[in-house]
């Protein structure tokens, strides 16, 4: 897609169309489609494409339900099996018999934690510790505060400046590797966090900067599913502890847990 329909993103995504921030899915069925599932789909960003999307994962599939994707939809939840380029994907939407409604959940795929306590130097900031995480991409995190940063009152110029100059910095500085695909191996971008990582009841806040300095609406669906990933390998929450994670910029909510 990106060798011979490049034209398609380009056109949905950017301008006028589209804007700085935009983010959408390619849906496709049929033979692509197969392994049963209801449909595959592709995500478009303004740099380019990626393996996972959570939070489009949940936009798709109530669109799966509302458009009749799904043959036989049941109450008062239904299981809509989607092919995400990281793998199968699974959302579990409520249906009233009509239509779709919230919240939507869903099971992603294996999360890993990748490398802990990673040293990075970061021109115009020295020496930071980093975690990278996969949650059907990679992303590198830290606190905020490592750069001088409060992800919850800095502007919003700042946190992108030092994320993306963290992503240059860690991509650069270490080789990542996927246990089954190498073509998921590469670093979606960068997510500052305030640090609270251990168990809490209270929600736990960060920004999530990816592809050409874009920032998530959310708190990032395959983020969070990296981020919880990296929370469990360190001890820090237990399998069926559910986490809130509070995008800095919208405010938005969402919920996580390990489950197996």
């Amino acid at each position: 897609v990106a060798a011979t329909q490049d034209h398609v993103r380009r056109a949905l995504m950017h301008e006028p169309r589209g804007h700085a921030g935009m983010y959408g899915a390619v849906v496709v069925r049929g033979g692509a489609a197969a392994e049963g599932a209801h449909l595959a789909a592709l995500f478009l960003h303004c740099a380019g494409y990626s393996a996972m999307c959570g939070h489009a994962v949940i936009a798709l599939g109530r669109f799966a339900l509302d458009y009749g994707l799904v043959p036989a939809p049941t109450r008062p939840e239904t299981a809509v099996r989607l092919r995400c380029p990281c793998g199968p994907v699974t959302a579990f939407v409520p249906w009233d018999g009509h239509r779709s409604g919230n919240p939507v959940r869903f099971h992603s795929v294996p999360a890993f934690a990748a490398a802990t306590d990673l040293a990075i130097d970061v021109p115009g900031h020295g020496k930071v510790v980093v975690d990278i995480g996969y949650g059907g991409t990679f992303y590198a995190f830290l606190s905020a505060e490592q750069l001088g940063l409060d992800v919850c009152s800095s502007k919003t110029r700042d946190l992108v400046s030092a994320a993306s100059a963290v992503t240059e910095a860690v991509k650069k500085q270490f080789k990542l590797h996927h246990p089954e695909s190498e073509d998921l191996a590469f670093l979606y971008g960068t997510i500052l966090t305030d640090g609270k990582d251990a168990f809490s009841k209270e929600p736990t806040t960060n920004i999530c900067v990816f592809a050409d300095e874009q920032v998530d609406r959310s708190p990032t669906g395959s983020g969070v599913t990296a981020r919880i990933a990296l929370q469990y390998h360190k001890g820090l929450i237990q399998l069926d502890q559910t986490r809130t994670f509070r995008s800095s910029t919208t405010g938005s909510l969402f919920t996580g847990k390990a489950v197996k």
